[in-house]
């Protein structure tokens, strides 16, 4: 989901829409309580710099290198919401894509809402994985975002198969479609691949009665960094925490307890 309009309006050959790419993540929207904390933390962990969106006061753009790679909503409180970290997926219809959830045992916790140029909806699967769907034109300069971040989204899940039915059915993953997703199994996992680049991953084990938010099932967004120690060291200096790490990837929990993964460039 894009929460921008850019001032300039691109050329209208560099617009890509959900109608030629669909099925694969083509946003991510984090939803904070503060925003001015949730920009230091990620500026300071990230490098990430910062500009307005169209939406409002309360929306955030963060750039990487002058490309905008993510949306920062602070409306955790205001709306009732979770502080998380969701990935938004790419969608021809998205009265189609709502209709599909719901006939197979998800749930539309919001939408389809109209947030021009386009339309988004926030649903959840039927394990309760929380994750978007977008319809419209994506973020300018598309192939940029894909290179810049994230390294793609993980989905930890009750049974990776059954999930990647689920998702496949609503997104037209592996349905011979011009452009649409390729899905292939392997090591015990599901991997998503779209124009040949790994976006998406789906592993096994989450156990969705869990107490403990992070071994329930959810999406999890890896973004690609140079140092994985430095964005460690980062985030503990600047209030968030480590939950686990090794030499090419950590998990990290930021000051507002949203998770997510940084993963080294060498490493995915």
């Amino acid at each position: 989901m894009n929460h921008d309009t850019p001032a300039a309006a691109p050329r209208r050959r560099d617009i890509v829409s959900t109608d030629s790419v669909f099925g694969a993540p083509c946003w991510v929207s984090l939803t904070s309580r503060d925003l001015q904390a949730t920009q230091d933390f990620y500026t300071a962990v990230l490098g990430w710099r910062w500009r307005g969106a169209k939406l409002g006061e309360h929306f955030r753009i963060a750039l990487a290198n002058g490309v905008p790679v993510a949306g920062i909503a602070a409306v955790a409180s205001m709306w009732q919401m979770a502080v998380a970290w969701t990935p938004y997926f790419a969608v021809p219809d998205a009265d189609v894509a709502v209709s599909r959830v719901r006939e197979r045992g998800g749930t539309a916790a919001v939408g389809p809402l109209s947030f021009p140029p386009g339309r988004a909806a926030l649903l959840a699967d039927r394990d309760g994985a929380t994750f978007g769907i977008w319809q419209g034109e994506l973020v300018s300069n598309w192939e940029a975002w894909r290179q810049a971040a994230p390294a793609f989204v993980r989905l930890h899940t009750r049974d990776a198969f059954d999930a990647a039915i689920f998702y496949g059915e609503i997104l037209d993953w592996a349905s011979g479609l011009p452009g649409c997703c390729e899905v292939e199994y392997a090591g015990g996992e599901v991997v998503l691949r779209s124009r040949g680049d790994v976006v998406a991953r789906i592993d096994s084990g989450a156990v969705g009665a869990a107490p403990d938010p992070s071994v329930r099932p959810h999406w999890q967004i890896h973004f690609a960094v140079t140092d994985v120690a430095d964005c460690a060291r980062a985030a503990e200096k600047h209030g968030g925490s480590v939950l686990r790490e090794n030499e090419t990837e950590a998990i990290l929990r930021d000051a507002d307890g949203a998770q997510f993964t940084v993963t080294s460039r060498r490493g995915h």
